[in-house]
């Protein structure tokens, strides 16, 4: 793919429109000569003996602030910690670590699929309803079909249902040129009526042998009795975050996913197949859900069908806090990983102080407005910087 460069439509001799940018004045005396651009920040006198004044609009006095989303995620994580280590005395704890470890592992491995979506301009809110339908389908057809499977066979199923409900998403949307949240909107009520209505609310708690026996990789007791343990669903997390990745970072169906969220028009002309990218994208959350509604199903040792109703918010909420645009075209899975963390943070926080949770619903509210908010207009304009506010080129 070609990178546009804007600014470089002047031509060779730099007299076109765009070459102000880095201009260029000589006076004909050789008396001075002035060097402005956005990188090198100084202006030169000519002459032996002259310094260089320094201009850099990057340099400021005092300490070092972060250049990144991650970074600055990173040091609200490390204050809120500190901060929670001194307000309690259970949250720096070794069992109160894992358990943080243990409950984001389902929200992550949901927060890796849905960043796929967001980078190719889409948004997905059915995804955790229809990791519900996949537990009872998965479920179903180990007993019925396999006499109870394996873990081998759970997880096949499990993909292959996730993917089936997302490739529903993505042909919805593609064939017939629906917006994402209509239609995900609109399979958020399918899917979760569905479930409803023919298990109407029954739990499963008669799992095959696999599926509730307990896989603990890491456990140990500490001095006031407690088990602080590293539960399967950490592995199956590490597992789906390095393979999305490598298809986001290592695979060029990556960077042309980051391509459709950016510019979908650019991107059908260089040669994009667009339908193959939309099944790919909700396919991806589709299989990052299956697995999610498995792995959940395990940890709690049965399967009930509203248990993940209303986490597509919070996890909605960390991608986007992690730096995942709206519009599309934009993500990390650093982010995503520290978004995720940072809401989990949050909320145990808020639970040990005994502060209502009604109090961590509004501080999603807040985020998800931030993030739409800042999606729209550009941090510049915001603080009266840019002049001119500019809109995004992504759509949702």
């Amino acid at each position: 793919m070609t990178e546009h460069v804007p600014g470089a439509g002047g031509g060779a001799g730099g007299s076109g429109p765009g070459s102000g940018a880095g201009s260029r004045s000589d006076s004909a005396s050789g008396g001075s000569c002035s060097d402005s651009g956005s990188g090198s920040g100084y202006r030169r006198s000519g002459g032996p003996g002259h310094g260089r004044e320094r201009d850099h609009p990057r340099r400021r006095r005092g300490l070092p602030m972060p250049a990144s989303t991650e970074g600055w995620l990173l040091v609200v994580i490390v204050v809120i910690c500190a901060a929670l280590g001194l307000a309690t005395d259970t949250f720096l704890t070794l069992v109160n670590v894992f358990d943080l470890l243990n409950i984001s592992a389902i929200n992550l491995i949901f927060a890796a699929g849905l960043l796929v979506v967001l980078v190719a301009g889409g948004i997905d809110i059915s995804f955790a309803v229809g990791a519900s339908v996949v537990q009872y389908l998965t479920a179903l057809a180990v007993m019925s079909l396999l006499g109870g499977g394996s873990w081998v066979s759970g997880i096949a199923f499990a993909m292959a249902f996730g993917f089936l409900l997302g490739a529903f998403n993505a042909a919805l949307i593609h064939h017939f040129r629906i917006i994402s949240i209509v239609v995900t909107i609109a399979t958020f009520n399918v899917f979760f009526g569905f479930l409803m209505f023919f298990t109407r609310g029954v739990s499963i708690y008669d799992l095959p042998d696999w599926w509730l026996d307990r896989v603990i990789l890491f456990e140990y007791e500490t001095a006031s009795g407690d088990f602080a343990e590293i539960t399967l669903p950490v592995v199956a997390t590490v597992a789906v975050v390095l393979a999305t990745w490598v298809l986001l970072r290592r695979l060029n169906v990556g960077r042309q996913l980051f391509a459709l969220g950016d510019n979908p028009e650019g991107a059908r002309r260089i040669g994009v197949n667009i339908a193959a990218m939309h099944y790919l994208a909700y396919g991806w959350l589709g299989i990052c859900a299956g697995i999610a509604g498995l792995m959940q199903a395990h940890y709690v040792q049965e399967v009930v069908p509203n248990a993940l109703y209303g986490r597509e918010l919070d996890v909605l909420a960390a991608v986007v806090l992690g730096g995942a645009r709206l519009g599309g075209g934009r993500g990390t899975i650093l982010g995503v990983i520290l978004g995720v963390l940072l809401i989990a943070i949050t909320q145990n926080g808020l639970n040990l102080l005994g502060i209502s949770p009604y109090a961590f619903q509004m501080l999603i509210g807040v985020v998800l407005l931030a993030a739409i908010t800042t999606t729209n207009v550009s941090w510049e304009a915001l603080l009266g910087r840019g002049g001119v506010m500019r809109r995004s080129r992504g759509r949702v």
